[in-house]
């Protein structure tokens, strides 16, 4: 592919919010909700994330659009952008599109601009959206985002707004994971952007990252719903949507506006899906061998995960050493479509990259099972 990112920016609002800082930013909770934040934080691993809000009035700071044009404005300026490709499964609205909103807000000339929807995986199909457009007109700039404003929804008052139904205690859950859907990603989501620019040939002395190529699949033909927004999710598996919940008299219900996730169905076929059922395809179509990676980028929830993960790769005949992972959940939190971002801007500038070095990214995505592959060569 005749695409290279020449730049990656990150843009992460505030300051970092500590586990024990928590309620100045989404408020207090009750004892239930206390006893659920304390086993999610000893599991995902995560200490310090952002989000888009002033700890002392509780108001937002910035729109998506707004966090995802600070990342862009980050980049090397000077340049036409020829092409604005924006994901994000938080958009500020649902019409217009997230990348509308996001070249309103940079006042920029005229340009080709694409909206991807979906959810960790939108930063990607952005991404391939654009090095697609670059390869097809070398001549061409495209900027590809990647962006998450999930605090809005975290908040206290709009959780108790779009749940006034609690799930009763039952059996205490085995695994942290198998909480309530929606309390527990309250304590795994957070704010951030992060900004690619893309153009048809490497720029000046800095490392640049050639994309060698980049590969989606999905599993949605197979396996129901398990991330879900503006839905609730009936006995057969079947989402219904908000339009038909309001048609039928219940909006809040059932937290139709809350983030939830089929947390059993999450843990069962997260890895399966990602990495037994996708990987083998993506190392036959392009004779990729373990060996060949410097660095590996994963994008998980939870540090959980990694275990398991680095078994279920080595099963698959990858295995991957740590020494090669790259990953900064810890510090930066779970930023949904702008963790691939994030996690490269930071590699990129580490000063730890060589020319020559190949990084492989793994995003894996839960909304109905689906992975992005991405590779890239540094030059």
């Amino acid at each position: 592919m005749n695409a290279f990112i020449t730049a990656v920016s990150a843009f992460l609002p505030g300051r970092p919010v500590s586990n024990d800082t928590l309620d100045a930013c989404l408020g207090s909770v009750d004892t239930v909700s206390a006893k659920t934040r304390r086993i999610i934080l000893a599991s995902n691993g995560i200490a310090t994330r952002y989000y888009a809000i002033a700890p002392d009035t509780g108001r937002p700071t910035h729109t998506n659009a707004q966090l995802t044009a600070e990342a862009i404005r980050q980049l090397p300026q000077g340049r036409d952008i020829d092409c604005l490709c924006c994901g994000t499964s938080t958009p500020d609205q649902t019409m217009p599109g997230h990348a509308s909103m996001v070249h309103g807000e940079l006042a920029i000339g005229p340009c080709e601009i694409v909206s991807t929807a979906g959810i960790c995986l939108t930063g990607v199909t952005a991404l391939k959206y654009a090095a697609m457009a670059v390869a097809l007109r070398p001549s061409a700039t495209a900027v590809a985002t990647g962006s998450e404003l999930t605090s809005a929804s975290l908040q206290k008052a709009f959780f108790q707004a779009m749940t006034d139904q609690r799930t009763p205690e039952q059996d205490e859950p085995s695994h942290p994971a198998f909480s309530f859907e929606a309390e527990f990603l309250r304590w795994m989501l957070s704010d951030g952007a992060g900004a690619a620019l893309i153009e048809g040939a490497p720029t000046g002395n800095d490392i640049s990252l050639r994309l060698d190529w980049i590969e989606i699949l999905s599993h949605a033909h197979r396996l129901e719903a398990c991330m879900y927004a503006g839905a609730v999710k009936e006995e057969d598996g079947r989402l219904k949507g908000w339009r038909q919940c309001v048609a039928d008299g219940d909006f809040s219900g059932g937290g139709i506006m809350t983030i939830k996730q089929d947390a059993r169905l999450l843990n069962r076929e997260i890895l399966e899906t990602s990495v037994a059922q996708s990987l083998p395809t993506i190392m036959a179509a392009h004779e990729l061998e373990a060996g060949d990676v410097d660095w590996f980028l994963p994008h998980y929830s939870s540090e959980y995960f990694r275990k398991p993960l680095q078994e279920k790769m080595a099963q698959s005949g990858f295995a991957i050493e740590e020494d090669r992972w790259f990953t900064n959940l810890t510090s930066k939190g779970n930023t949904g479509a702008a963790s691939f971002y994030i996690m490269l801007e930071e590699l990129l500038y580490s000063g730890k990259l060589r020319k020559g070095q190949r990084i492989l990214a793994m995003v894996p995505e839960s909304g109905r099972f689906s992975v992005g592959w991405i590779c890239m060569t540094a030059v």
